[in-house]
């Protein structure tokens, strides 16, 4: 048997190698990384092969029918024209002069059920048409865009990054939405004021011929409704947004409160077998793919055929993101087996030697380095999360709330986007952006939300630990 920081350190190899050097999809690597770490780890034989695949099914189990219906919810969100009607009211609210704002806070709304890609995909052909209203600022609006929609994809359940790392380190998904929500604030709106310096600093104009191209070839792939069909009202276009939240977060509230100890705490108690059930996530996506489903039947007049053709198409989207993060969480079951979190413990001198700060600012790190190593922020938290998990028995005594470790390597997942990570080259080729103007731009505003969320998680762990 390896020592389990010698072991930690090959299987790390392994991972990182067979995805940057061997192009295996991330899937294949984290399984085959699950499968060494077993094998060399103590344990019985015929054991060993067993815990990778129940840890494979423990996440499954976990994580795999949330992320199934949330990407249902997307896709029936786009198509309805609830996403367009979102964006709408953003745009009515603040107004055209403000245009920048507007299509930031779209994008931070819409990419919490909606992959932000396909986020992206929905609102550069409103940037591009700002611009040819205004003649100036498309650098700002599409800045703004991908900041606001890249703090809630990597901080917000249930899209699949977040939900895991909330299900490896054991957060309750009520508190990771409200929490992520908070951290993903302040990250948005640095995007935001660093939007306009760079807009003033660098203008850029789209290619004037990719107009019509894009705006069109997104409607044919339906990224976004026809813009002469009807779209549904505000209150039902944010249902399938609000409903599912609502309903995880009653659960989450009842359950701290009637731990209180104050005199409401038993009819809190009360209500917890009853929000148990309603605030179950697997519940509430369901019912928030309902409410999406019906809104794309009504509004598209769509036959039991087309609803069919829907889910199959979002099933398809989900799958490869299931098994990725099924595969991570066998991964970081092996490294519980092999011992790996007390051996770094005892890096640090001991039970504790180790701060509270200092655990955030690894998991931001070991977050950053596999994401410059590999490009996929999804697999970098899902990686570090895995690892860092078999710290928590040892790490128990953490001053604060496990959801900032949470929310600390959720943001060490967007720092040093370039080459290898698919966020750059949509950004690039959507945006119209050439790849120096993307690094020089893109990279820096993915950077300055994950930093800004660092710092937020660090002031909020040490002013509201939640413990």
């Amino acid at each position: 048997m390896l020592p389990p920081l010698l072991l930690l350190l090959l299987v790390m190899t392994t991972v990182v190698g067979a995805i940057v050097l061997l192009r295996l999809h991330a899937f294949l690597a984290l399984l085959v990384g699950a499968l060494l770490v077993s094998l060399l780890a103590a344990g019985a034989p015929a054991e060993k092969v067993a815990r990778v695949a129940e840890g494979f099914g423990r996440t499954v189990g976990s994580i795999g029918i949330v992320i199934a219906l949330a990407s249902i919810v997307g896709t029936a969100m786009m198509e309805s024209g609830a996403a367009d009607r979102i964006v709408r009211a953003f745009l009515t609210l603040l107004g055209e002069r403000r245009a920048a704002a507007a299509l930031g806070a779209t994008g931070f709304v819409l990419s919490i059920p909606v992959f932000f890609d396909t986020v992206f995909f929905l609102l550069v052909p409103l940037a591009r048409s700002m611009h040819r209203r205004s003649g100036r600022h498309y650098l700002r609006y599409l800045l703004a865009i991908a900041g606001g929609a890249a703090a809630t994809h990597t901080l917000v359940p249930p899209t699949p990054g977040p939900l895991a790392v909330a299900s490896l380190l054991g957060v309750d998904l009520g508190t990771m939405v409200l929490v992520g929500f908070v951290v993903a604030l302040p990250g948005a709106i640095a995007a935001y004021l660093f939007a306009g310096a760079a807009d003033r600093r660098m203008p850029v104009e789209p290619p004037s011929l990719a107009d019509d191209a894009v705006e069109s070839g997104m409607r044919a792939e339906g990224h976004a409704a026809s813009p002469d069909a009807p779209l549904p009202g505000l209150t039902a276009s944010v249902a399938p947004i609000l409903v599912p939240v609502l309903l995880i977060s009653s659960n989450t509230l009842a359950t701290s409160l009637s731990r209180t100890g104050g005199a409401s705490a038993a009819r809190w108690a009360a209500l917890v077998p009853y929000t148990t059930v309603i605030g179950n996530p697997n519940l509430a996506l369901l019912v928030a793919t309902a409410l999406a489903i019906w809104l794309f039947v009504r509004q598209r007049r769509a036959s039991r055929a087309d609803v069919a053709a829907l889910t199959e198409a979002s099933l398809a989207s989900a799958g490869p993101i299931i098994f990725i993060t099924a595969a991570g969480g066998a991964f970081g079951g092996t490294l519980q087996a092999a011992q790996v979190g007390p051996a770094i413990q005892a890096l640090f001198g001991g039970h504790g030697g180790i701060s509270g700060v200092a655990v955030l600012l690894l998991g931001f790190g070991v977050a950053s380095l596999l994401k410059v190593a590999q490009g996929s922020s999804t697999v970098a938290m899902i990686t570090t999360a895995g690892m860092l998990a078999a710290m928590l028995g040892a790490l128990s005594s953490l001053p604060f709330h496990p959801v900032y470790l949470a929310t600390a390597i959720a943001g060490g997942s967007l720092v040093g986007s370039w080459m290898n990570d698919s966020g750059f080259w949509v950004f690039s080729r959507l945006g119209g952006v050439s790849e120096l103007q993307t690094l020089r731009t893109w990279t820096p505003v993915a950077a300055i939300v994950g930093a800004t969320t660092l710092l937020t998680t660090v002031a909020l762990a040490l002013l509201l630990p939640l413990r």
